[in-house]
């Protein structure tokens, strides 16, 4: 009885002692000016990436060589970490190379449309005009269907592929930005310093891109890891739909499309590519959350040098 007692007093304690630890290392980091949320994104993002850059390096199959003597292979078998699937390659290759191209699509995907869409609502709230109700219109248009069903409609007219893929992001994945970057140009325009800038003789595009553009695009680069995080999901789901990246190309989605008729049969074809998509969502989303609380302190707002 007194050993269930102690039991029972033991464990409030071994919780308040972790919620001290937990409470003091946030503290640790504070003072350093570290933000934590924003530290265990870029851990998490600086691991996924030194395993895209060493993948040669962590494993010794090819991706896409095929070994069916070794297919279904289960997780922790000699010389195959995470097992094998339907035709014997070797699972944790493909995730390890798959990370590479789904780094790769969540980066490219949002290039084009960061750039285009933070130029388009720059101009477009700083100048105003039949140019800003031209493209907000167009705006409104795109943002009036769900972004899936865009993508994939483009995707079903262009055909499957990789260079489609961006495509049809940079079509419609524009919009965000455009959105974020006009409000705020919206709400800098009027400022003392913009003023200042105009009264000295400062051209527009000069105004546009010395003055304006520093104090808006902070907003728009904190949305770029939302965006990559979109684009990765939305990669994988295009693969899973076979609109894609195509076989035999080592993608998460086409993993667990292809591991699905086998889910009792051999679980971990499907579940280790949606344990590594999720662990680069998470990374992704814990830097964008950890910028954002970096980026909108107080006095964010600076006035660049006239």
């Amino acid at each position: 009885m007194s050993e269930n007692v102690l039991t029972g007093l033991s464990r409030p304690a071994t919780k308040a002692t972790a919620t001290v630890v937990q409470l003091s290392m946030s503290m640790r980091l504070q003072k350093l000016g570290l933000n934590p949320t924003l530290v265990t994104g870029l851990v998490l993002l600086g691991i996924v990436i030194l395993v895209a850059a060493a993948a040669p390096l962590l494993t010794p199959y090819d991706p896409v060589a095929q070994k069916l003597d070794e297919a279904f292979r289960p997780p922790l078998s000699p010389n195959h970490l995470l097992g094998t699937d339907n035709f014997g390659r070797d699972v944790w290759s493909r995730i390890v190379y798959s990370t590479r191209l789904d780094l790769q699509i969540g980066l490219i995907a949002v290039l084009f449309p960061f750039l285009f869409g933070t130029f388009t609502g720059i101009a477009t709230g700083y100048l105003g005009g039949r140019l800003d109700t031209l493209l907000m219109r167009i705006v409104d248009v795109l943002m009036a269907f769900p972004f899936l069903v865009l993508v994939v409609s483009i995707m079903a007219v262009l055909g499957p592929g990789l260079i489609n893929l961006y495509i049809a992001f940079g079509i419609v994945g524009w919009v965000p930005y455009t959105r974020i970057t006009r409000g705020e140009t919206l709400a800098t325009r009027n400022l003392e310093y913009v003023h200042a800038a105009r009264m000295i003789g400062c051209s527009t595009p000069r105004v546009m891109f010395r003055h304006v553009l520093p104090n808006v695009v902070a907003q728009a680069l904190i949305y770029v890891f939302t965006g990559m995080v979109l684009a990765i999901l939305l990669g994988a789901t295009l693969s899973f739909l076979g609109l894609g990246p195509q076989p035999p190309t080592p993608e998460w989605g086409a993993m667990i499309s292809a591991g699905r008729q086998y889910l009792l049969q051999a679980w971990w074809m499907t579940t280790m590519p949606g344990v590594a998509l999720l662990v680069l969502g998470v990374a992704l989303s814990l830097t964008a959350d950890g910028l954002a609380e970096k980026l909108q302190l107080p006095g964010t707002r600076y006035a660049s040098t006239l």
